[in-house]
């Protein structure tokens, strides 16, 4: 993992630095083609900021810093709206808005990567971004049904077709509350924000009460604005994700009794998707209506490397988990990994191992958060 990290992860994303308009390049084809033109996604470049971050506490590189610090300049100057508050959805190449919808997912990612700079750097000033940000998804993007999720660049409410797929249009998703959940997380634990912390407890308490779903052993996906489940999906990497980062939360909140509370659910997750979704060395995406999408997706395989290896550690005598992790891993690097010079990862193969040659290798979406951190976490759990 060390090795992936630093001779693969880290030279590609490196060398997609602008130096001319700030950021990073938002666009790379199946070809390793960059457009430097292209939009620059603002959840792009908040993932490309944490990346660099965690990759330097994690290595204790000094050399790192340059590109966190780029990274954090571009989010600064360009991605936060400084007449209307909130982070963009996306920016033309020089850094004038391109969307300015305000999306609460974006929000977070935005607060996640701020918080690990904070934890990296000691940047005052990024922590307070980080939590003028939290003040405006508690105070603009909550309801008393939760998290509303798309909004305007004055925080009016329109369609979520950014966070929506599968033919629904949802009010609230499973999607959204995870990333918020996560990015409060880290909050608590670098600069320990007591709201964060009591708003970790309530969103423990939806992922138990409306988003669990015990019969099925898995979670609901897309929601109404009542929280009611609007399709029959089961997203198998969302799952794995959940199980992982709601045991973290837990931790580092220290809260035993949302341990006892939490972990039948995270349990229950884990051997659900070992048992339905993990098959040809890898896992299958996800599955609408019984029918199974056998595509090997690269975030996907990421963070069941990560579900599993926790799996395993809660449960020792569970083997099994680790042996997945492990062979998953190790159809990544068979298959997923981008051999050729100048390359990263396929954003997904078919069951067997063919790569989706049609899709693009970096666009606003495809980014080194789920594989860079899949490096830090088995890295960290090593040690």
């Amino acid at each position: 993992m060390r090795a992936h990290l630093t001779e693969k992860l880290l030279p590609f994303w490196e060398g997609l630095k602008d130096e001319e308009f700030g950021g990073f390049y938002g666009w790379m084809d199946t070809d390793l083609v960059v457009d430097k033109k292209a939009v620059k996604g603002c959840i792009l470049n908040s993932r490309i900021l944490w990346f660099f971050s965690n990759a330097w506490m994690t290595l204790k590189d000094d050399s790192l810093k340059e590109y966190a610090d780029h990274a954090y300049e571009f989010m600064k100057n360009y991605c936060v709206d400084k007449e209307n508050g909130g982070v963009f959805w996306s920016l033309y190449y020089d850094g004038k808005p391109e969307d300015t919808t305000k999306h609460t997912y974006n929000q977070a990612f935005a607060i996640y990567a701020l918080s690990s700079y904070y934890a990296a750097s000691g940047n005052e000033e990024a922590l307070a971004l980080a939590l003028e940000l939290q003040k405006i998804i508690e105070e603009k993007c909550f309801d008393e049904y939760g998290y509303k999720e798309a909004l305007d660049i004055h925080f009016n409410k329109v369609d979520n077709d950014k966070l929506s797929e599968n033919g629904v249009m949802a009010d609230r998703t499973m999607n959204t509350l995870l990333h918020v959940f996560e990015a409060y997380t880290e909050l608590y634990r670098v600069a320990k924000v007591e709201k964060a912390a009591e708003k970790l407890r309530w969103m423990m308490d939806v992922i138990a009460e409306k988003i669990y779903n015990p019969a099925l052993h898995r979670q609901e996906v897309f929601f109404d604005n009542d929280m009611n489940s609007l399709i029959d999906l089961h997203s198998y990497g969302h799952d794995i994700e959940t199980a992982w980062l709601v045991d973290r939360g837990i931790e580092v909140l220290g809260d035993d009794a949302y341990k006892a509370k939490m972990a039948p659910i995270t349990a229950d997750l884990e051997q659900k998707i070992y048992d339905r979704a993990y098959a040809n060395h890898s896992l299958k995406n996800e599955c609408e209506k019984g029918v199974d999408d056998e595509k090997r997706i690269w975030w996907v395989q990421a963070e069941s490397v990560v579900g599993f290896y926790n799996a395993w550690q809660k449960a020792p005598e569970k083997q099994y988990f680790k042996e997945a992790a492990e062979d998953i891993w190790n159809f990544i690097k068979t298959y997923l990994v981008d051999k050729r010079d100048g390359g990263e990862w396929f954003w997904c193969t078919d069951e067997k191992g063919n790569p989706a040659m049609e899709r693009p290798i970096v666009e606003p979406w495809k980014c080194p958060y789920h594989n860079g951190r899949m490096c830090f976490e088995i890295i960290k759990r090593g040690e």
